[in-house]
């Protein structure tokens, strides 16, 4: 009895020493990947630096990193820059906010009347394989040249694909749990709220991370077109009047900016996965 004890005991600190094992590779490989990350980026802006430095390209054309931060601090001075940063955002933020309730609200309807669905199904399907872009400049002509025509724009990107996507993860969740709740008394809403949604709570959070990276895309197309303030605005002045630092510097900034929501998306689906 003893040296079976002794035998499992064994084999529990040898499943352990393994397990240790695998998180310290696991561990080891994250950091590895971080490093060759900022490895690349940094020899990325140091071979631009010295390219522009020394005339293998050309700086006003391409600017160069040490440009673009004095640029980045020449608006900053007088808050021009985050007054722009703050009108893309914000125009960001309501366009990505109506897109998952529009696209919630409609992909509920579509589940709760079969028929509807079937009815609209090809309609939603052309509207989502339009180029946006095309339609940006009827939004103008409908709307005015104003934020409202961006916020549309924006809005038409990401719509009809979160639509789609969220009717098909609703009709995917299966039959058998439905017919359980109708078997216990419950109702269409029952099924609805205590099936559907919670079922789909994981694909609504990712679709959320690939429609703010679209809305954000979306706004900077409607800022092309019919923008007073903003990056995109910042983007097109700029090229127009040859000032490429600031064209460089609002790539630089989306780039950020665009990092910076998704990674905020996902701190929100690991806390929500938490709990």
């Amino acid at each position: 009895m003893g040296r079976k004890a002794n035998r499992v005991l064994s084999e529990d600190i040898t499943i352990s020493e393994a397990q240790k094992a695998y998180v310290r590779r696991y561990w080891l490989q994250r950091k590895k990947v971080r490093i060759y990350q900022i490895i690349i980026l940094v020899a990325f802006i140091a071979l631009w630096e010295i390219g522009a430095q020394v005339g293998f390209i050309n700086s006003f054309v391409f600017s160069s990193p040490s440009l673009i931060i004095k640029t980045f601090f020449e608006m900053a001075s007088n808050g021009q820059i985050f007054y722009h940063i703050g009108v893309t955002l914000f125009e960001t933020f309501v366009s990505f906010f109506l897109v998952n309730a529009i696209g919630l609200f409609i992909a509920i309807i579509l589940w709760w009347n079969d028929s509807l669905s079937k009815i609209l199904e090809p309609y939603l399907i052309v509207l989502n394989s339009l180029p946006k872009s095309a339609l940006a400049p009827v939004f103008i002509v409908w709307l005015g040249n104003n934020m409202k025509t961006i916020i549309v724009a924006a809005i038409s990107v990401a719509v009809f694909g979160t639509i789609i996507t969220l009717y098909s993860d609703f009709k995917s969740v299966e039959e058998d749990k439905i017919k359980l709740v109708y078997t216990l008394g419950g109702k269409k809403q029952d099924a609805l709220f205590k099936v559907i949604i919670p079922a789909n709570i994981p694909s609504i959070i990712s679709l959320m991370k690939v429609n703010i990276g679209l809305s954000l895309v979306g706004v900077i197309i409607g800022e092309f077109l019919a923008a007073k303030a903003g990056l995109g605005y910042l983007i097109v002045y700029g090229s127009q009047v040859f000032k490429l630092n600031w064209v460089i510097l609002s790539i630089v900034i989306l780039c950020v900016v665009a990092t910076g929501l998704y990674k905020l998306l996902g701190l929100f689906e690991k806390k929500l996965s938490k709990h």
